[in-house]
This record gives C-alpha cells, sequence and structure tokens, in this order.
C-alpha cells in the first residue's frame, strides 16, 4: 500500500481578512495549513512565496481584501502583481507558477475563513506535491 505524503498549504492573509486568530484557524484545519497574518497583503514581498515553496509547501495562497476594499488603497493590487511575478519565476524554475494564488475575498467571503482556506486547500491538492518535495527526497536516498 503506497501511502501519500500530504498536501502541505501555506497561507497568507491580510489582517484585514480574517477576523480570527491565525491559532484558532490552525487548530481547525491541521497539520496540512500554516497560515501567516500580515499587517497588510501588499507588504507580502515574493521571497516569502518562494521561501514557502522551498520549505515543502505543496502551494502557497494569498488572501486579499476585494478590488477597492483595501485599508491601504492598493496594496491587494501590489500584492496580486507580487504573486504574478512569483509565478513567472516558478515557471521558469520548473516548479509551476500556478502553485502561488491569490484570492479577493468579498465581505461575506471573510466571515467564513475555515470555507475559503478549505477550498484552497482543495485546490492545492489538485496540483499534487510539489516537484521540490521529490527532489528533496532523492537527495536524502543519495
Amino acid at each position: 500500500m503506497r501511502i501519500t505524503p500530504e498536501t502541505k498549504l501555506t497561507v497568507f492573509y491580510c489582517q484585514n481578512c480574517f477576523k480570527e486568530d491565525s491559532r484558532i484557524l490552525e487548530a481547525q484545519m491541521g497539520s496540512e495549513v500554516a497560515l501567516y497574518p500580515i499587517a497588510c497583503s501588499g507588504r507580502l514581498d515574493p521571497l516569502f512565496i518562494l521561501r514557502a515553496m522551498e520549505q515543502g509547501s505543496d502551494a502557497v495562497c494569498l488572501f486579499v481584501c476585494d478590488e477597492g476594499m483595501c485599508r491601504y488603497f492598493e496594496g491587494n493590487r501590489r500584492a496580486s502583481k507580487r504573486v504574478a511575478y512569483t509565478r513567472t519565476l516558478l515557471d521558469e524554475i520548473g516548479i509551476g507558477g500556478d502553485r502561488a494564488f491569490v484570492r479577493f475575498l468579498t465581505e461575506s467571503e471573510k466571515a467564513k475563513p475555515v470555507k475559503m482556506i478549505a477550498e484552497a486547500l482543495a485546490n492545492a491538492r489538485k496540483l499534487g506535491p510539489s516537484p521540490l518535495k521529490s527532489a528533496s527526497a532523492k537527495r536524502r536516498k543519495k
């Protein structure tokens, strides 16, 4: 019997998106999800996404405020551009840009963080294990 590896999802989210504490959400979601609140999604550095992938994440999701609803006016647009840039980097190095994605949350979706995170995790499962995981496993065998 083949044991399938657990899917790992890293979620960065604007603190204005979800009002619940990240520790409470992580407890509800289990070990497959790591949550990192940030003051504004516009503060997300592409390096954070790359580092999450390097540390074993199969996918990285960024939850941002809906268009026109950013408290800091354009943080969500900046974040979207940074994720788009990171996606091109992930494609260029053969990991797959679809492993990094942004989700703009409406006011009604902000009230359902567990549902939104579960949808992102389902998306990550569809992608399968990250190519970095298999490369890492090969290095350990040598």
